[in-house]
């Protein structure tokens, strides 16, 4: 199975606005905040808008899709 990587550089603040108006948090979107998260110096900012969008999927607001 070859897996693809994804090159494009998103902000946080593009990235939770298409999340939450989709509705769904896909695998590319989660390989995105795990690019995100791990740099070495995360922004304050950009730490609480992660928190917001992984509290919404434990809420169930948010679906994962696979």
């Amino acid at each position: 199975m070859e897996t693809q990587t994804c090159t494009s550089s998103i902000s946080i603040t593009e990235l939770f606005s298409k999340v939450w108006q989709s509705g769904c948090l896909t695998r590319t979107d989660r390989q995105q905040l795990k690019t995100i998260l791990l740099k070495p110096f995360i922004p304050e900012e950009e730490q609480v808008t992660i928190d917001r969008l992984l509290h919404a999927v434990r809420r169930g607001w948010l679906v994962v899709l696979d």
